[in-house]
Parts: structure tokens; sequence; C-alpha cells
């Protein structure tokens, strides 16, 4: 039964019914839907707009049908939403007094409020997902501290640096993505319960009574925008789609570290594949798809925008569009978060490819016009000194790690035999020592502060 149709002659035709229906999506807010009727019932009775043994009824009867869902005794099918099935399954158990629980209640504000009650968890379950990964970040960085490898610019070799730098990094990229999710949830755990329709009530309601049992901040303050506004919606989206390219930042990296050319890190078999025809081929798939979902989860980010883009007050059906993007975004967005805290502690570093890369194409030529400008030489001097130390080194197949102190004196006199030291690159490395640098030292002190900063998360 249609929780609407006593206004209408005749029925739904078939295909504005199958059109219309969300039931096949909403049926994952069953538990909220309930959570939320609970509540109402119970203010309901507190504020004697139903009689309490009514009130308590309700309650036993919506208690059973979560039960009966939990446990696979109860199908939920056969209503055009999660709503509809709950309230007539209600009235079949307990008969009319179920009828009085959508007493001082629209539709619209119990579908906002079941889909916000839904979305603070989503918003919990992102955040113990990102806090995971931050953890598996810090345990890759601590495990890069005694490493060297080169930093890029340009996807050309610049400087070399700890290991560890680059995996602190990606922590302080998600360390943002978690002050987001928070406070996206605080935005959005405001309770819509007892707008109406649109415009409240003329019973008696308690607003906080509902407020406090859902464990809302506050109730809306106004009924128009209670019902209508799907922020939350298109902030949780925007959260998803900037965790899901931080990701595929992630993924490149280390889909290019781990080729042939570049050999930095070698990705565990258990989290790659294999080639149907090339039987040497070991591809970083997982990685790859990570990368491949991210236009997914940008897709629905736009079309909840779109949904909302001049949308006329108050509730309009297009709001029915806001679940599915929601409901796939964060599943996708979750599973990638997860399988990426999973995967990083099965990539082996290649210390001596590292190392050695650290030092090719002229990564430490910088620390050489730093040396010199430390000893007086104006930096655009010294600078001009290095360039052609390193069109000279470029000429005769020299690196900077092969000349001798002498042969760096013929380029400028202010060079000491200290300056073949200088050039290696742990040394170039462990020289960034200012705050926030790629130095060792620096790196602990990020690695420090960034667990710090994550507790406030797990606490």
């Amino acid at each position: 039964m249609k929780l609407w149709e006593g206004r209408f002659d005749a029925p739904t035709a078939h295909n504005a019914d199958l059109f219309n229906d969300s039931l096949p999506f909403d049926c994952k807010l069953w538990a909220v839907d309930i959570a939320a009727s609970i509540a109402h019932a119970t203010m309901l009775g507190n504020c004697g707009i139903i009689s309490e043994e009514e009130s308590k009824l309700i309650c036993e009867g919506l208690n059973g049908i979560a039960s009966d869902i939990a446990e696979g005794k109860l199908e939920i099918e056969g209503a055009e939403d999660i709503h509809s099935f709950v309230e007539n399954e209600l009235v079949k158990r307990i008969g009319d007094a179920g009828k009085k629980l959508h007493t001082a209640r629209s539709r619209n504000d119990q579908v906002a409020t079941d889909f916000r009650l839904y979305a603070r968890g989503a918003f919990d379950c992102l955040t113990d997902s990102l806090v995971w990964l931050v953890e598996s970040l810090c345990d890759r960085a601590k495990a890069g501290l005694k490493l060297i490898m080169p930093g890029y610019t340009h996807l050309r070799k610049a400087q070399p640096m700890c290991a560890g730098h680059f995996f602190n990094a990606y922590s302080e990229m998600f360390l943002r993505d978690l002050e987001r999710v928070r406070a996206s949830r605080d935005r959005a755990n405001v309770m819509p319960l007892g707008s109406g329709a649109l415009a409240g009530t003329s019973y008696p309601i308690d607003r906080d009574i509902t407020c406090e049992l859902l464990e809302f901040d506050r109730p809306c303050e106004n009924s128009l925008d209670g019902v209508s506004d799907r922020d939350f919606v298109a902030e949780f989206l925007f959260d998803c789609s900037l965790i899901m390219s931080h990701l595929s930042r992630l993924c490149e990296d280390i889909i290019l570290y781990s080729t042939e050319e570049f050999g930095y890190f070698e990705i565990a078999d258990a989290y790659s594949t294999g080639s149907s025809i090339m039987p040497q081929k070991k591809n970083p798939d997982i990685p790859e798809l990570m990368r491949g979902k991210t236009g997914r989860v940008y897709g629905h980010l736009m079309g909840i925008l779109t949904v909302i883009k001049a949308i006329p007050l108050a509730y309009n059906k297009d709001l029915q569009e806001d679940k599915e993007g929601f409901f796939d975004a964060e599943k996708t967005t979750i599973n990638c978060v997860n399988i990426m805290a999973e995967m990083l502690p099965n990539i082996t570093f290649k210390k001596e490819r590292m190392a050695r890369s650290a030092e090719a194409e002229f990564c430490c030529a910088t620390d050489v016009a730093d040396y010199l400008a430390k000893k007086g030489v104006p930096f655009r001097t010294a600078h001009a000194v290095t360039g052609k130390i390193v069109r000279e080194c470029i000429k005769n197949g020299r690196t900077l790690q092969d000349m001798t102190a002498e042969e760096y004196k013929t380029f400028s006199d202010v060079f000491d035999g200290d300056i073949t030291e200088v050039v290696k690159a742990k040394a170039c490395a462990d020289a960034r020592t200012s705050f926030g640098g790629a130095s060792t030292e620096s790196v602990k002190r990020n690695l420090k502060s960034i667990k710090k900063r994550l507790k406030q998360y797990t606490d």
C-alpha cells in the first residue's frame, strides 16, 4: 500500500511505479529509518501526542522489524521505498496503533533525517579507514628513515631526500582529508526531524527529545532548509573526491617507482597480476584500478552538484537522486583507502637502486652551488659556476661524485677538499635540516608530529 494513495482514483502506471520506486537502493537505510522512527514515537508518547501505551507498542514493533531484518527473517520488498516498507510492516504487526507513527512527521523530514543519520556513519567509517591509511604510511616512513631516494620536479630528478619524506608527504595530504571529513560530519549532524513537509507542525512536539535520542548536535532552525538541504551529500562527495585524488597521486608514484626504469619499489605478488600472453609480466593492476576509480567518484560529485543546482524550495523529487551516487562513492572510496592501507606494508624497497639513483643525473648540483654560497660567493655566481661543472661533466661522461677536489678547484678556488663529501647523496639529504625539510632528523620530527595529530581521531 502506498502511504499517499487516498488522493488518487487510479493506480500509478506500472512503468511510472518502476521509475519512481527507490526501494532497490534506499533499502540500505532500514536501520537508521527504524532508529529515527523509534525516537519519533518515543517523543510523541512523552509529549502526550499519542498515549504512552501506543508509543511503547510502536517501539516494540519497530524493534521486532529491525531484529527480523538483521537476522534475515524479513525480506525488504513490496513497497516504493524503505520508509513505506517499515510503516506498512509495522501496521501489519500491531494494527491501527502503527498508523499513528507518522503523526507530526512528513516523509520529507523523515527522509532527510534518515539520510543524515546514514551519512554520519559513513563519515565515521571513512575516518577510520583514513586513520588506518595514515598509520600504514607512518610505518613506511619509519622504515625509510635510513634510506635515500631522489625527489622529483617535472618528473626529472631534483634533489636527494630521506625516503621517509616521500611517505610523510602523503600522510600530510590524508591528514587534511581527515580534518575535512570531521568538519563535514559536524555540519551534517543537524536534525531535520520536526520540520514536517516544509513548514513545521501544529502538534506540540519537543524536538530536543528526538535530537538527544538520535545524538544530533541540534535541530535545524529553518524547516524549509531542513527538508531540502543536501549540502552534506555534496560535502561527502567532495571529501571522497579529494581523497581519491590524493590516492591516485600515490598510486601513480607507486606505479612509476615500481617500473624497471625506476626500480625503487616492488609491489608484492599478492597485489599484482600477470599477462595472459607475456609470461614475464608483473602488472600493478591494483593501484591502476584505484587510479581509474577516481573519475567515477568525481562523476558522483558532479551529479549531486547538478541535482541541487537551481532547485526551488523546498523538497522536490529530484532529491531522490542524492543517494545512489553517495552509496557508490562511499563504497568505492572506503574500499580504495582500505586496500591501499593493506598494500603499503607489502611494498619492498630496492635500497641500492634508490641510493644510486639519488646521486645520478646531478641530483646534488644544488649542494655544490650552496657550498660556494656559504663561503661568500653570490648565489647567482655560484649557480653559474655549478652549471659549468655540470656541463663539463656531461661532455666528458663524468659525475659530480667521481670528480676530485683538484678538479673542482679548476672552476673556483673557493672549493676545498671537503667538496667530495658534500656531493654524496646522503650528505645532501641530511643537510636539509630546516623545519619540514628532507633530512633524516627533519623527517623524524615530521613523523612524530603526524602521529601526534593522528591521535585526535583515535582517542
